[in-house]
C-alpha cells in the first residue's frame, strides 16, 4: 500500500512514481511545477525541453522546445488565472510568459543584464495576483520583492537584506491570497513572510527549515514545503492544519482542482503527486 500522508481532512496518498515518460527518456533537473485551469501539470526542468505537459493521470501529452537559447535556467513556474504560462529565467534575469501552446508572448526584464534595482538580479518566482497586478520575488542577486501592474509596469518593491521584518535572505517563492496579501518564502530566514498588496509587513510565520515553496489554492488554503522536507498546511491566518513528510528536497509544489498535489523533488530529478483522499 502506497504511504498516506498528512491529517484530518487533508490525507493524502503518495504517488512518487506518478510522471509517465517515453521509455528510455528521464526528466532532466526538473525545478519547478504548476497547474491550469484543466489539470494539466506543466514540469519546468534545466535540461532538455523546457517544459513537459502532463494531464492529471500522469500521461505526457505535450513538450515545449528550447528557441534560440530561450529559456536559458529554469526556476519556478506560475500559471495564471487565464492560464497563461509564467516561467522565472533566474540566470538570464527574465519572466517570461507563454501561452499554453508554448509561444512566448511577452517578457519583464532585460535579459541577460541583471540590475541592483527591478528588474530583476536572478529572480526566483512570479505570482500573479487576484487583481491582475504581477509579483516577483527576486531572490538571489536582490533580497526584495517587485510589483508590476497587468500590462507589466513597474510599480514598486519591498524589502532589503537582512533578518528583520520586512527583510530578506533569499525571498524563493511568492503567492498572493484572494485578500490580496502577499506571502513569501524567506529561505534562509526559515519563515514566511506576509504583506499587504503595497508591501507593508504583516506577520511571519516559523517553524520551517528554509522554505521553498508557498502556494496558495483556490479555497485559500496555504501550501509551505521546506527542507526537514515536508509540506505544511495552514489557514490564512496562519492556523497549521495538516502537515506531512514528502519530497526530499521540496523545491515548489502546486494544487490542482480535485485538491491534489504535486511536487518537485530536484534532489532526485522527479515529479510526485499526493493525491487528494
Amino acid at each position: 500500500m502506497p504511504p498516506i500522508i498528512g491529517a484530518g481532512e487533508f490525507r493524502y496518498e503518495y504517488q512518487p512514481g506518478w510522471a509517465r515518460l517515453p521509455e528510455g527518456t528521464a526528466l532532466q533537473q526538473p525545478s519547478g511545477v504548476a497547474v491550469d485551469s484543466r489539470d494539466r501539470v506543466y514540469v519546468y526542468q534545466r535540461q532538455g525541453p523546457p517544459v513537459l505537459v502532463f494531464d492529471r493521470d500522469g500521461n505526457l501529452v505535450d513538450s515545449w522546445e528550447r528557441r534560440d537559447g530561450v529559456p536559458l535556467e529554469a526556476h519556478h513556474i506560475h500559471v495564471g488565472p487565464d492560464d497563461a504560462v509564467y516561467l522565472v529565467d533566474r540566470d538570464a534575469h527574465q519572466v517570461l510568459i507563454y501561452d499554453t501552446s508554448g509561444n512566448l508572448q511577452r517578457s519583464l526584464g532585460i535579459r541577460d543584464q541583471a540590475a541592483m534595482q527591478a528588474p530583476f538580479n536572478h529572480p526566483a518566482d512570479v505570482c500573479v495576483a487576484p487583481s491582475g497586478e504581477l509579483y516577483v520575488a527576486d531572490g538571489y542577486g536582490n533580497s526584495c520583492v517587485h510589483r508590476f501592474s497587468p500590462s507589466g509596469h513597474h510599480t514598486g518593491s519591498f524589502g532589503a537584506p537582512g533578518s528583520g521584518p520586512g527583510e530578506f535572505r533569499v525571498p524563493h517563492s511568492v503567492s498572493v491570497s484572494g485578500d490580496g496579501r502577499v506571502f513569501v518564502a524567506d529561505r534562509e530566514n526559515n519563515r514566511v513572510q506576509v504583506f499587504t498588496a503595497v508591501g507593508e509587513f504583516v506577520e511571519e510565520w516559523t517553524d520551517f527549515k528554509c522554505p521553498m515553496g508557498v502556494h496558495i489554492d483556490t479555497s485559500q488554503m496555504v501550501y509551505v514545503s521546506d527542507q526537514i522536507p515536508r509540506v505544511s498546511i495552514y489557514t490564512l491566518e496562519g492556523t497549521l492544519v495538516s502537515r506531512g513528510r514528502t519530497f526530499e528536497n521540496a523545491h515548489q509544489v502546486y494544487t490542482d482542482s480535485q485538491g491534489s498535489i504535486y511536487g518537485i523533488d530536484t534532489a532526485n530529478q522527479r515529479v510526485q503527486k499526493l493525491a487528494r483522499l
